[in-house]
């Protein structure tokens, strides 16, 4: 796959890794769409180059996510690859009567509703073209989960489960769509600040994500997914306790 003078979505696309998906993208002539909550970085990814595209969105609320495939799906009809991005990640504890509810709800919503949303919602247009791709960006945690963040690490099984499904579907139903899974390891952005080592920076992490679609790749393991992808193989219960 080439990203010259094609129209990507990236969402969650004004900071971390999204922010270098779409930098690195208009690099190699593409012309990409970003979503994000905040105006004031949506406006600065839009000054970087013409070639940017931006829509406000908060992933958070249903309504929000709608809109936004409908406006896509009316107004740019060319579309022909989606990374969805867009990502929270809370530590809570639920065993203390700790965690919020809502919170729970929003991270939910965000990781995993609004995932399933732009698949199928944006998939016809897609589809419609001839073909391109979808790229569910998930996590080594949805491999292997670690105590600290229950909800992030069932949203991102669900994301693989939910992607591998959808992919058996459009190849049945011969659409022309390409579903990717895109296994993030941990990455030095706002969201893990403060939290791990090792991290990989977001320009790495980005330009792993392109290259595997560049391969067509269905599944692109990113810096250290690759090794616990292994581990998870030969020792399940070791990958376990690792990552615990």
């Amino acid at each position: 796959m080439k990203f010259d003078k094609r129209l990507v979505l990236v969402t969650g696309g004004t900071s971390g890794i999204g922010r270098e998906l779409a930098r690195q993208l208009v690099a190699k002539g593409a012309r990409v769409i970003v979503t994000g909550r905040d105006r004031t970085r949506l406006e600065e990814m839009a000054a970087l180059s013409p070639s940017i595209i931006k829509y406000r969105s908060d992933f958070s609320v249903a309504g929000d996510v709608d809109r936004l495939v409908a406006n896509i799906v009316q107004v740019h009809p060319d579309l022909s690859l989606v990374i969805n991005n867009a990502g929270v990640q809370a530590e809570m504890r639920l065993t203390d009567g700790s965690a919020r509810l809502d919170e729970i709800r929003r991270e939910l919503a965000i990781n995993l509703d609004a995932v399933i949303a732009v698949t199928i919602g944006l998939l016809p247009v897609i589809s419609a073209r001839g073909g391109g791709a979808i790229v569910n960006i998930s996590s080594g945690l949805g491999v292997v989960p670690k105590a600290a963040s229950p909800v992030y690490c069932a949203a991102k099984a669900a994301v693989r489960s939910f992607t591998k499904t959808m992919r058996y579907q459009c190849e049945d139903d011969e659409t022309g769509v390409r579903m990717v899974d895109a296994v993030m390891t941990l990455v030095d952005t706002g969201m893990t600040k403060g939290r791990g080592r090792g991290k990989t920076s977001p320009e790495k992490a980005a330009a792993a994500v392109l290259r595997g679609i560049a391969a067509e790749r269905d599944e692109i393991w990113i810096g250290k997914t690759k090794l616990l992808r292994v581990l998870n193989r030969l020792s399940p219960r070791f990958a376990e306790r690792l990552m615990r």
